[in-house]
């Protein structure tokens, strides 16, 4: 094990990014050979914490790493520490004797991270060699006990969704309302009636309609707006309700 980590606690990150089309996770490629056979097992970005970090900075720095991209939405949701966690299957263990991990206790914190990555924001990614994008709706199977640790995220995402506007983290700076009600869609696993989310939205001040349109697609340019926290912050109720 490296130096200046403390082996018993870590974090990992559930990185959501959206691309108009699916909600997607950053997973992380870890390769191992055993007996002659190579798996190929993904995992959630994670790391140990070092000696000098807080959790914030913890998860900051695995963000960096894995993304390039700082000062992006960054929530801690939630610990994992079941004595069992690292144990699940054979083959964690023996990864863990390859990186030369103590088979101890380890307790995770866990952070869930929302990135734009289509494809205006996609040229500033820098991703780590192994790590890529999965529609989170495909993801069946990851390492230890990132599958819980992915299914807390999604909960927690989708109830903050609807009580904190932080589904414009995962839209591009403008965007029409029906991206907008895409990727509510999308997260919360429904259909709106159209009419009636323009009639649910058309309430927020802090949503601006700009004097813009699409350019460069193939149906009518709709128009487009930005989300203002300026607005936002002076305007918003102590109940935030998104229900539609």
């Amino acid at each position: 094990m490296q130096q200046g980590l403390i082996p018993n606690v870590s974090v990992d990150c559930v990185v959501f990014g959206f691309d108009f089309t699916n909600l997607n996770v950053l997973l992380i490629e870890r390769n191992i050979s055993i007996d002659g056979t190579n798996y190929a097992d993904l995992k959630l970005p994670g790391d140990l914490i070092r000696l000098d970090e807080d959790l914030d900075d913890s998860a900051a720095r695995i963000l960096i790493e894995n993304t390039g991209l700082s000062n992006i939405y960054l929530k801690q949701f939630k610990s994992f520490g079941s004595p069992e966690r690292l144990k699940r299957k054979q083959r964690d263990l023996e990864w863990l004797r390859k990186i030369d991990h103590p088979e101890e206790h380890v307790i995770t914190i866990a952070y869930y991270s929302l990135i734009d990555i289509s494809e205006q924001r996609s040229s500033d990614l820098i991703l780590s060699d192994n790590a890529s994008w999965c529609p989170v709706h495909e993801v069946t199977d990851l390492v230890m006990d990132h599958m819980d640790i992915l299914k807390g995220a999604l909960e927690h995402l989708r109830i903050e969704l609807l009580n904190k506007p932080i589904g414009f983290e995962l839209l591009p700076d403008k965007f029409t309302l029906s991206q907008m009600q895409k990727l509510y869609e999308v997260i919360l696993g429904t259909t709106f009636d159209k009419r009636n989310f323009r009639k649910k939205i058309s309430s927020m001040k802090y949503l601006i309609p700009l004097n813009e349109k699409q350019v460069g697609v193939a149906h009518k340019p709709a128009r487009l707006y930005i989300f203002s926290r300026e607005v936002y912050t002076k305007t918003k109720r102590d109940n935030f309700d998104f229900s539609v």
